[in-house]
């Protein structure tokens, strides 16, 4: 369908042809991010538009749909204000901000030429981005943001946790609605006449660890490896690597990931699959596999139950592997960015065990210290063992870490859409578990609050609502705040579970805690 004599440019919008999950053909509106020569034939880098950018491919012109083409549209000139090109046109709130700027600038400039410092030169957002794409590139003199300035963020989020507050329990037509009394609400439950529908009641409670007006702190969105987006460019959009072969497996990547420029030209990237050293070619492979003494990850073993073990590994110890662990979840995250220091983190390994040595499944990384309770900076379980239950394997197992360590966690924000799908599955499934197995005692109903369902399962309180709030589980009845567990959800659950075969035996797990405050520099 492609019209030779039009010049499609990068920045052109047209359907595409693609295959969709049934195999049947359609044509999605996609974007051309780029186009090469090969040997006289043109090829064009497409992302699907509405759809995800593991999705982006390389496909050929009798794929273009050139009738409904669309050129890029030309940025608008912003109005100007008192004759100033590129001012925007004035309002009072703006103005006010501008203003306060410009005092603050003032002051800061005034401070500078009276103690006369040098003031070092930034580097260009060129510059400032291959920092953050090549980290080894990075100059010592540029330093990362540190987590306070992302403070006004933060703030902004906590206080747009009303929302979410208010949207917990759906308002009903021509009754006033209470107000909740915290998070640490007291459940009753009792059986319906239904034996299979129970009902939950939410009593306010006194001993509310929350805030004074009982709204729960959102979660941050911010994090150590939490990708800021702000130098995202044509390069970090496209994947730069084909096919990537791990053992026995050969994976397609999904994303960008900065393994070094020379070898984004080969047909095939080759991993060893014990230490994940990249190699150029499957001879310098069978050469390194001669040398290459592992067959585990390194580090310490700290679970093993049947084929399935868990290897805790140091970022600061074992960097070279914990460096190309992040290079190999980079062509699969793209939530996350990536920076070689891996010194304040530790990352446990999945593996599972056969004849020829302990193979990676997947891993999930975590900050030695986490102010904001992080139990999970980034998750990963590898293509080829999706879809068989290691995800949430992995996410059981960073919340047994959890309650050995006598805490309560919740993964880094934003999550990637799969990701998001295993941990709300997963939350639904420990929570409604706890729910199910409530039992009376004395003939009463039985009681749990809130507070002590975190307890439990070591998931953050707000977790727990947001859970609740998914499951659509929270309704107002007669001056109290309820859960209704209804029959459906009670079948999906117990089809649910007897699905889920991989479970974490804690009695398995040889894991002490350490306390990395007290460790100087870990």
């Amino acid at each position: 369908m492609a019209d030779h004599s039009v010049e499609i440019t990068e920045g052109c919008r047209l359907p595409v042809l693609r295959k969709n999950q049934v195999n049947e053909d359609e044509w999605p509106l996609a974007e051309i991010l780029s186009v090469k020569d090969i040997q006289g034939k043109k090829l064009y880098y497409v992302h699907y538009i509405d759809f995800n950018k593991r999705l982006d491919e390389w496909v050929t012109p009798d794929r273009l749909d050139i009738k409904k083409l669309q050129f890029p549209k030309k940025e608008a000139k912003t109005p100007m204000k008192d004759g100033l090109p590129g001012s925007r046109p004035s309002s009072p709130e703006r103005d006010v901000l501008i203003l306060q700027k410009r005092k603050a600038e003032s002051v800061s400039l005034a401070t500078q030429v009276t103690a006369a410092t040098p003031v070092p030169s930034l580097p260009s957002s060129t510059e400032a981005s291959q920092a953050s794409v090549y980290p080894a590139m990075r100059d010592s003199s540029f330093s990362i943001k540190s987590r306070d300035e992302h403070e006004p963020l933060t703030s902004l989020t906590t206080n747009g946790t009303t929302s979410i507050q208010r949207h917990l329990i759906p308002p009903q037509p021509g009754r006033k609605r209470k107000s909740c009394g915290g998070t640490d609400e007291m459940v009753k439950m009792f059986q319906n006449n239904s034996p299979r529908c129970s009902t939950i009641y939410l009593l306010p409670g006194e001993d509310s660890q929350d805030s004074s007006d009982g709204i729960p702190s959102a979660p941050r969105m911010t994090g150590s490896l939490v990708s800021d987006r702000s130098h995202d460019d044509i390069v970090t959009r496209m994947k730069n690597i084909d096919c990537i072969e791990l053992g026995r497996h050969r994976l397609k990547p999904w994303y960008f990931s900065p393994y070094p420029q020379e070898l984004t030209s080969l047909l095939i990237l080759y991993l060893c699959e014990f230490c994940l050293k990249y190699l150029k070619s499957l001879k310098c492979l069978q050469r390194h596999l001669t040398k290459c003494n592992l067959r585990h990850p390194p580090g310490n073993e700290i679970y093993r139950k049947g084929t399935i073990s868990f290897f805790e590994i140091d970022g600061r110890k074992n960097k070279a592997y914990s460096q190309n662990l992040c290079l190999l979840a980079k062509c699969f995250l793209d939530h996350k960015t990536l920076y070689y220091d891996t010194d304040p983190f530790l990352f446990y390994v999945m593996t599972e065990y056969d004849s020829k040595g302990f193979h990676i499944v997947g891993y999930f990384s975590k900050e030695k210290e986490s102010t904001e309770d992080y139990n999970v900076a980034c998750i990963l379980t590898l293509p080829p063992y999706q879809r068989r239950g290691y995800g949430k394997l992995l996410i059981e197992f960073s919340y047994e870490l959890s309650k050995v360590e006598g805490k309560t966690g919740t993964p880094e924000k934003p999550l990637s859409d799969l990701g998001l799908l295993s941990y709300r599955s997963y939350w639904s499934q420990t929570i409604l578990e706890i729910l199910m197995d409530l039992k009376s005692e004395n003939g009463e109903r039985p009681q749990i609050t809130i507070n002590e369902i975190s307890e439990i399962t070591s998931v953050k309180k707000e977790d727990v609502i947001s859970t609740l709030q998914y499951l659509n589980l929270i309704n107002y009845y007669k001056g109290q705040y309820i859960l209704t567990l209804s029959e459906d959800i009670v079948e999906g659950h117990e089809r649910a579970m007897q699905k889920r075969h991989l479970r974490i035996d804690p009695k398995c797990l040889h894991f002490t805690p350490k306390d990395w405050s007290k460790r100087g520099k870990w």
